[in-house]
C-alpha cells in the first residue's frame, strides 16, 4: 500500500512538471480549454492544466520570408513569362492565425499568385519589365489588407525573376545590342564633331593671332618710318634755323646751292640744269681752289 502512494505522488509530480511551460522569446503559445480557445501565453514561465488544457499551436512572432516558385503570368500583351516573388510578413495575432485559415502559408501563396496576375494582367510587356517598384507595392498593399484576418502582416513584396519567353528575349538582347551600338556612334559623331569644332576653332585663333601680329608688325613699321621721316625733317628744321642764325650772304648760299647740285648729279641723273648765277659761283671756286693749291715760291727750303 506505502508503494502504491508513492507511485501515486511521483506520477503527479512528472505530471505537474511536465505541464509546466516557459514561453521563451518571439513566442507565443495558443493554449485551448476542453477544445476550445481559452488563452495565449506570452513570455514567462505558465502552467497548465493537465488533462484539460493543451497547447494548440506555438507560433512565431519574428519577421518570417517565404520564396514562391516562379508561376506563369500573361501580360496585357498575351505574353507569358515566368514570375517568381519574395514575400516578408510577420504573424501579429497568434489566435487568428491558428484558427482564421486552414494552411495559412499555402493560402498566402495562392493568394499572393492571383493577385500577381491580376497586376501584371494590366500591363504589357515592357511596363512588366519596368514597373518592378509599381508592382511590389500594389502587391503588398493588397496581400496586406487580404491576410489582415488571418493574423498576419505583410511587411514587403519582391518581385525576384521575371523570365519572359526565350524568343522575346532574344529580341529584347537583339533590341538592347542595337540600342548600345547605336549610342556608341551618337558618341563617337559627337567627339568628332567636337574635335572638328575644336580644331576650327584654334585655327581661327591662330589665324587672329597672325593678323594682330602683322597689323602690330605693320603699325610698328609705319610708327618708325614716321619717326624717322620726322627725325629728318626735325635735322633739316635745325639746319635751316642755324643757317639763319648766322645769317649768311649771297655767296653761301650760292654754295649751298652748289653742293645741292652736286648731291642730286652723284652718278644717277644724266644731264643737270646749272643755272648760270651757279655757273659763275662754280667758276669761282674753281679759281679759289687752283689759288690755294698752289704753293708759295717763299715756302721752299733754301738749297
Amino acid at each position: 500500500m506505502p508503494y502504491i502512494i508513492i507511485a501515486l505522488i511521483i506520477l503527479i509530480l512528472v505530471v505537474l512538471v511536465l505541464n509546466i511551460k516557459v514561453v521563451q522569446q518571439s513566442k507565443a503559445y495558443v493554449v485551448e480549454r476542453l477544445g476550445a480557445f481559452h488563452a495565449v501565453w506570452s513570455v514567462g514561465l505558465h502552467f497548465k492544466v493537465p488533462f484539460l488544457e493543451r497547447v494548440a499551436k506555438v507560433v512565431s512572432l519574428k519577421e518570417q520570408v517565404v520564396d514562391f516558385p516562379p508561376q506563369p503570368v500573361i501580360t496585357k500583351d498575351n505574353v507569358t513569362m515566368q514570375i517568381d516573388t519574395v514575400l516578408y510578413f510577420q504573424i501579429t495575432d497568434p489566435k487568428l492565425y491558428t484558427y482564421g485559415v486552414e494552411r495559412p502559408m499555402a493560402a498566402i501563396e495562392n493568394l499572393s499568385v492571383t493577385t500577381m496576375r491580376n497586376i501584371i494582367g494590366d500591363m504589357d510587356l515592357e511596363q512588366t519589365l519596368t514597373s518592378r517598384d509599381t508592382i511590389n507595392s500594389q502587391m503588398r498593399l493588397l496581400l496586406d489588407e487580404a491576410t489582415d484576418p488571418w493574423g498576419i502582416k505583410v511587411n514587403r513584396v519582391e518581385v525576384k525573376n521575371i523570365l519572359p519567353p526565350p524568343d522575346i528575349q532574344s529580341a529584347m538582347e537583339k533590341q538592347m545590342k542595337a540600342e548600345r551600338e547605336k549610342r556608341e556612334a551618337v558618341l563617337r559623331a559627337e567627339g568628332q564633331k567636337q574635335s572638328q569644332i575644336l580644331v576650327a576653332e584654334g585655327e581661327k585663333e591662330a589665324l587672329i593671332l597672325r593678323a594682330d601680329a602683322a597689323k602690330e608688325a605693320a603699325i610698328r613699321e609705319a610708327e618708325g618710318k614716321a619717326e624717322a621721316i620726322l627725325k629728318v625733317q626735325q635735322a633739316t628744321a635745325q639746319a635751316l634755323q642755324l643757317l639763319n642764325e648766322a645769317n649768311p650772304n649771297e655767296q653761301v648760299i650760292k654754295l649751298k646751292s652748289l653742293e645741292a647740285f652736286q648731291a642730286a648729279a652723284d652718278g644717277r641723273a644724266t644731264k643737270i640744269i646749272i643755272p648760270s648765277e651757279l655757273q659763275g659761283l662754280a667758276g669761282l671756286a674753281a679759281s679759289a681752289k687752283t689759288v690755294f693749291e698752289t704753293p708759295d715760291p717763299a715756302s721752299k727750303p733754301e738749297a
